[in-house]
């Protein structure tokens, strides 16, 4: 459950993903065999690069949510989050249980599946580096769901937490099983998928106060540009 910093942040810093042995976009992903050569890849640890990443996925999705709630402000009330889960086929369940889990926790934003017009997509494939959240930093974000540790962990439990990265919440392996954004801290018996009662209210508190204050933003930024 580790992320990607923003691809912005490698633009700022010169490097390039294929200089990184990152690859060159996330749709390949989908299309890696199930199997990898080997069930291993990075060991769970914090970082303010990370933490940056957590924080800019967040951002890219609520503005992406923001700009199409400014655009028709005659929709619906309640927040929506939609979310794409064509390219990651082999966790359908996972996906829709995540979503259902986070839709019964929370009341201040839905997340909804759907292909138009989403704010963020998941994927599927091999990375050593296991599953996480990536965003390019310009409102575009997805999920990567790697396949050897969604085999190790709790699958649905991986989905969800890399799922909280969207509502807003940052990693917090020194955390019990029963925290959610504890991710793999706990180790592989772990396999509560539920947010507790601190996570919930954070996530209520930001789509109440930052989502309001991200639409705010869009909407002038949709007066300047004279739409």
């Amino acid at each position: 459950m580790r992320l990607r910093m923003p691809l912005s942040v490698l633009s700022a810093a010169g490097l390039s993903l294929t200089a990184l042995g990152l690859g060159a976009a996330p749709a390949g992903a989908a299309e890696a065999p199930l199997a990898p050569a080997a069930d291993s890849y990075a060991a769970y640890a914090g970082s303010s690069e990370e933490a940056a990443a957590n924080r800019a996925f967040f951002e890219a999705v609520l503005k992406s949510v923001a700009e199409k709630r400014a655009a028709d402000p005659t929709g619906a009330a309640a927040v929506t989050v939609v979310y794409n889960a064509s390219q990651a086929p082999t966790f359908a369940t996972q996906i829709a249980r995540s979503a259902q889990i986070w839709n019964s926790s929370v009341s201040n934003v839905r997340l909804q599946a759907g292909t138009s017009g989403a704010d963020f997509s998941y994927y599927e494939g091999n990375d050593s580096r296991g599953s996480y959240a990536s965003t390019d930093g310009h409102g575009s974000g997805y999920i990567f769901l790697d396949y050897a540790q969604n085999r190790t962990y709790n699958s649905t439990r991986v989905t969800a937490h890399e799922t909280g990265h969207v509502l807003g919440l940052p990693d917090h392996y020194s955390g019990p099983c029963s925290e959610l954004m504890s991710g793999g801290g706990p180790g592989p018996s772990c396999t509560n998928a539920y947010p507790n009662s601190t996570e919930r209210s954070r996530v209520n508190q930001l789509w109440a106060n930052g989502f309001a204050a991200a639409l705010d933003k869009a909407e002038k930024a949709l007066e300047k540009s004279g739409r």
